[in-house]
């Protein structure tokens, strides 16, 4: 399978998330505002999908590093191989630079799922907090909220990374799945200028239009590493009583300056 080929898009501009502005990327160092990592995740997957469909979206195991940031406009040259430890996807722009990696398996089980008594620990309280280093609580899981994947929600997940696959017509794009990661962080938290830095997927069902799922999530530790503060959340969506989807994202919530 040849290179696919696509122009990154900063769709954020007006997003909270101040690094996705121009003005206040530059003040942390960056040429300018950074695409959205989930975006960049969204055009990684799209060899996988093209290759293998629904099998991928339903069965799958993928874990994904963003190693430089990608800009608007930049032209990236998204290549697959795969080999015999699994599928792998790289990411690079115009200027050779590696951007990202995509790690994926399809084994005949997956493995067996985070433990979900965590979900029985008492909730966080219900209220959006500043996100500081101490008020973020590990182990204290969020309060459950239902998401509807909807038609025009899905069509506009494609449209915004310009990917055009038929198949999400009918089956969530990965793009949103994984930006609503981000949205439990949001829901929660005031965080003005944060960096997704990875992200660790298992697709146990494929989710299609139309699906209602709970979404739990949980912030699993913190950490401080060359002045910046780091967190892992879980999150796990359910369809029914069935776990579809579990996510393990990494974020910088405070980018050192």
């Amino acid at each position: 399978m040849g290179a696919y080929q696509v122009v990154a898009r900063n769709f954020s501009e007006a997003h909270e998330n101040k690094i996705h502005d121009d003005e206040i990327a530059r003040k942390y160092g960056f040429e300018g505002a950074l695409v959205p990592g989930v975006a960049v995740y969204g055009h990684l997957t799209h060899p996988l999908v093209e290759k293998f469909g629904d099998a991928w979206l339903g069965h799958s195991l993928g874990s994904v590093r963003f190693l430089k940031p990608a800009y608007h406009g930049d032209r990236l040259d998204i290549a697959y191989v795969a080999d015999d430890a699994g599928h792998h996807v790289s990411c690079v722009n115009q200027h050779g630079v590696l951007l990202a990696e995509l790690h994926s398996t399809m084994p005949d089980v997956l493995p067996e799922i985070e433990d979900q008594s965590i979900f029985d620990n008492a909730c966080k309280p219900v209220e959006r907090l500043d996100m500081t280093w101490d008020t973020v609580h590990p182990q204290q899981p969020f309060k459950p909220w239902h998401w509807q994947i909807t038609d025009d929600g899905n069509q506009t997940s494609a449209s915004q990374i310009l990917d055009e696959q038929s198949i999400f017509r009918t089956f969530a794009h990965p793009h949103w799945l994984l930006s609503m990661a981000n949205r439990t962080l949001t829901r929660e938290y005031i965080m003005p200028a944060w960096i997704h830095a990875g992200s660790e997927t298992r697709y146990h069902l494929p989710l299609r239009v139309g699906d209602t799922l709970e979404v739990r999530a949980v912030v699993l530790e913190k950490w401080q590493k060359k002045g910046h503060e780091f967190l892992r959340i879980y999150v796990a969506y359910y369809r029914g009583h069935k776990l579809a989807t579990e996510i393990f994202h990494t974020v910088i919530f405070k980018v050192a300056t």
